[in-house]
């Protein structure tokens, strides 16, 4: 294959348009050519002035958040106020009316309302709202309690350091044990038994000492002049 020169005039110019002379469409390329330089030149000075823009935003201490927040704002305000938004908010609205006014919606709440009503007056729902009362009572005040005590023996421990450290540990354990020690059935148990041993060893002390005092015990037996020590 051999080259064939191609004329580049000649194959950038196109065929004109039926019903335009060559003048006519060389006075439309040169008002195309006029139009493209006014444009790049127009977009050079919207640079410019985008450049000038944001250097006055910086200076007030605007951020590119606050931009993006403004325009938001204006898109969703432009939303707001457009025809199709309008609209829309109109026909959603018409359809509320026409759910809520329906024999269905109407006959579903009212059920509803009366399941909550024959719900809240029910003995098993008193009876539980009264039960974490309750418990909730119990709870706040337990917490109280210990608060408070580990608060003074805090205290405690802050004005001694030192002497009562191990004391002041060993009481904060014991005020915290011994409400549920005392109730326990053991610990009452054995407090009965240390009550009747202590009544038994009372009784025969009493005894004893009403037999050392009695006129006969002393008359039997005379007096020792060298008793032992």
């Amino acid at each position: 294959m051999t080259d064939v020169p191609v004329d580049s005039s000649a194959a950038a110019r196109t065929a004109a348009p039926e019903g335009l002379t060559a003048a006519e469409e060389e006075e439309l390329r040169a008002e195309i050519a006029k139009v493209e330089e006014e444009i790049g030149t127009l977009r050079q000075v919207l640079a410019a002035k985008e450049r000038h823009c944001g250097e006055l935003k910086r200076k007030l201490g605007l951020t590119p958040l606050d931009g993006l927040k403004q325009n938001l704002s204006k898109s969703w305000h432009d939303v707001q106020v457009s025809n199709a938004y309008v609209k829309t908010s109109e026909k959603l609205g018409e359809w509320n009316d026409k759910v809520t006014q329906s024999d269905l919606y109407l006959s579903a709440s009212s059920t509803l309302e009366d399941w909550n009503e024959k719900l809240t007056q029910s003995e098993a729902y008193k009876k539980t709202q009264e039960t974490l009362s309750q418990a909730g009572q119990k709870t706040s005040a337990a917490l109280s309690n210990v608060g408070s005590v580990i608060s003074r023996k805090l205290g405690d421990m802050r004005a001694h350091p030192f002497s009562h450290s191990f004391s002041s540990s060993y009481s904060i354990r014991h005020s915290i044990s011994m409400p549920a020690m005392r109730n326990s059935a053991t610990f009452k148990s054995f407090e009965d038994r240390v009550g009747t041993i202590k009544s038994r060893v009372v009784g025969s002390r009493e005894n004893s000492t009403d037999g050392l005092h009695s006129p006969s015990g002393a008359g039997d037996k005379p007096p020792q002049d060298n008793a032992p020590f």
